[in-house]
């Protein structure tokens, strides 16, 4: 597609300015948030975006929908959705043969609204789907489409009726990351251009066939073996009473992250260095996404709740 992989690298910054430059049209002043999106899509990862009612977290992910060439759909998780529901089902068809309807999880960004809504079975199934980016119905295996992206979203404060993703779920998502308010100047901005009415119009940046390229090229992109090694003692230094636990992580940690966030770490060091311009991760870029890989991946024991030690806090003290 480019004539060398440094074009590559050159042409993903390029795209990654352009998307952010798009999206900043509708989503006002989440810059964090819709760059730590596109890094995980770019590195064939998930996300989970948690955040309370109202600070736009599906129009983010159909407004990146929007500007990506791909095919979207939107599931509303509750509590009696059944896995037929989001996979599919078999009917029979006028000739008397079953004939597989494909579900909603057939396509290529799925906006899995309120995840934690629907009861473990049905989580099971997009479970599946997330990891072998297949679906099993009746026995018989269904590829989805590529590239395949689930973004999920989970409010944190309303926990009425909900059902706690399990831990294995949660490390299928490379990146969990966490939405603030917006500052009062954004706060302005977005609500003066949603109650007048002026259209905007969305570009298409990238189509399915770039994303694909770009997610083959984050994965050839060199790094150095201090940059590997740092990645994968940060993500073993969140293991209680091993050898290379901090006293925080002892004190204040009863679970720690696994070996696929040494991978995450890795994989989304080198898109941060990619869309950055730069053709190797450093350190800089594996903390700059630490954060979001490792803080669904560790459990807080009882002492550091009572204390009000947040994941983020024992991060940053590993950092």
């Amino acid at each position: 597609m480019y004539s060398s992989d440094v074009n590559g690298v050159d042409a993903l910054a390029q795209a990654a300015k352009d998307l952010k430059s798009e999206i900043s049209k509708i989503i006002i002043g989440q810059d964090d948030v819709v760059k730590a999106v596109l890094i995980s899509l770019f590195s064939n990862g998930h996300s989970l975006l948690v955040g309370v009612p109202g600070l736009a977290k599906t129009l983010l992910i159909s407004t990146i929908a929007e500007v990506l060439d791909l095919e979207f759909k939107r599931i509303q998780f509750t509590p009696d959705l059944m896995p037929s529901d989001i996979t599919g089902t078999e009917i029979l068809n006028d000739s008397r043969q079953f004939k597989f309807t494909k579900g909603p999880l057939f396509a290529n960004i799925i906006l899995a609204d309120e995840i934690n809504r629907t009861p473990p079975k049905t989580q099971s199934a997009l479970l599946e789907a997330m990891q072998e980016r297949v679906v099993t119905v009746a026995g018989q295996r269904y590829s989805l489409p590529k590239p395949f992206f689930v973004l999920a979203t989970q409010n944190p404060i309303e926990q009425e009726g909900t059902y706690p993703l399990p831990e294995a779920q949660l490390d299928r998502f490379m990146f969990n990351i966490p939405l603030d308010y917006p500052s009062y100047e954004h706060e302005l901005t977005v609500v003066k251009n949603t109650t007048s009415d002026n259209p905007t119009d969305l570009r298409n940046i990238l189509n399915a066939e770039q994303i694909i390229y770009f997610q083959q090229l984050v994965r050839k992109i060199p790094i150095a073996d201090n940059v590997l090694e740092y990645a994968v003692n940060l993500a073993v230094k969140t293991r209680p009473n091993t050898d290379r636990a901090t006293d925080a992580v002892n004190k204040y940690i009863s679970w720690g992250a696994g070996p696929r966030a040494s991978q995450y770490l890795v994989l989304g060091a080198k898109c941060h260095a990619a869309v950055n311009g730069k053709y190797s991760p450093d350190i800089e870029d594996v903390k700059a996404i630490a954060d979001y890989v490792l803080r669904h991946r560790i459990v807080r024991n009882y002492k550091a709740e009572a204390e009000g030690i947040s994941e983020s806090a024992i991060i940053s003290g590993l950092l």
